[in-house]
């Protein structure tokens, strides 16, 4: 099949033999599921606990689809393309690069094919001069802002990282690839790469303060135990 459905509270794109999966994760929350692959898979590595129930709004057309979820709405184009908007103030948060013309490739995702059923997988944002990004767990480059940074997707002495940031634009974005790779905060492209993964996997949730993403992140990942008495 090509083009769009809705599998109940899912939406679901297929074209050239990619199938991608944008679904409601938690409040104001979308995961996003990719791959070249017959399925996708569900028996792999996550850091989302099973969101809570919510009812998003799905809209298809022949040239567009959009999934809604409280404060975020995501748009797939006829070619592939996601952008991710404030549905309350209609801002964009984020957008994939486009397939550039006349050849088409890069695509906004990737994919080259490894041993057993692993891709190389990358995934590719338009960037912004104005964007800071924050979080990534900790790492030894001196800088609060990582805007220009290239980030080591694996732990080293000292280096603990989490692929998860807060973008100053108001979003938060949670890589959900257990994979080594990397990230690039350049100024003309941000670039997420997993070496070797099963699918491309990230969760987006939009907040009107770093506090309120923050509650998002914790609620799809899990809140820490309290000290004991």
């Amino acid at each position: 099949m090509q083009g769009f459905r809705q599998d109940g509270n899912a939406l679901i794109f297929e074209l050239n033999h990619e199938t991608v999966r944008i679904e409601p994760w938690g409040r104001d929350s979308l995961r996003v599921r990719a791959s070249i692959a017959p399925h996708l898979s569900e028996n792999v590595y996550s850091a989302l606990l099973e969101p809570a129930a919510t009812q998003p709004v799905i809209e298809i057309t022949e040239q567009l689809a959009t999934i809604r979820n409280g404060d975020i709405q995501a748009e797939i184009s006829a070619t592939g393309r996601i952008r991710f908007i404030h549905a309350a103030k209609g801002k964009e948060l984020l957008c994939e690069e486009e397939h550039r013309l006349p050849y088409g490739w890069p695509a906004p995702r990737t994919y080259r094919t490894l041993a057993g059923d692993a891709f190389h997988i990358e995934v590719r944002f338009l960037a912004r001069d104005d964007e800071h990004f924050y979080g990534l767990g900790q790492q030894q480059h001196g800088r609060l802002d990582h805007k220009g940074c290239v980030i080591e997707l694996m732990h080293h002495n000292t280096q603990a990282t989490i692929p998860w940031l807060i973008s100053s634009r108001g979003y938060g974005f949670l890589w959900n690839n257990p994979s080594v790779g990397r990230v690039q905060l350049g100024h003309d492209r941000t670039l997420w790469v997993a070496e070797s993964a099963a699918q491309v996997d990230y969760w987006i949730t939009v907040g009107d303060t770093p506090a309120r993403i923050l509650e998002n992140y914790v609620d799809a990942t899990g809140h820490t135990p309290p000290f004991p008495e």
